[in-house]
């Protein structure tokens, strides 16, 4: 949510004991346990709001299945190099075509070049 790792909590923490000081530190600690419970506390009857509006059918839900997570591509091509081939996989023959010029081209002549085009 945040995002904040070891040190940057550590630097807050000495910031608020600086900032706050040693008296009204204990009183802002309650107060940030408070919000913290009463967070956790809306979250649950979210939570308990959604299960009681979707019915039984939102147990039976694999969330696992929506997870995006499994779509990294690393791991489809890992997956996809480790399986073996398919038997009745048969590549078509390649067929030699000559290649088509445009109406009009002569291939012997060189193509035209326009300096100001670009």
């Amino acid at each position: 949510m945040f995002d904040i790792n070891g040190w940057e909590l550590l630097l807050l923490g000495v910031l608020a004991i600086v900032i706050l000081g040693p008296e009204r530190l204990p009183e802002y600690a309650a107060k940030f346990g408070r919000f913290v419970r009463q967070a956790r506390a809306m979250a649950d009857r979210a939570k308990q709001q959604l299960q009681d509006e979707m019915g039984p059918e939102f147990s039976d839900v694999d969330w696992k299945a929506y997870d995006p997570r499994q779509y990294d591509p690393r791991k489809i091509v890992r997956d996809a190099l480790a399986s073996p081939p398919d038997e009745d996989y048969v590549p078509s023959p390649a067929v030699d075509k000559p290649v088509s010029t445009p109406r009009g081209h002569d291939p012997s002549v060189p193509t035209p070049w326009d300096s100001e085009a670009t």
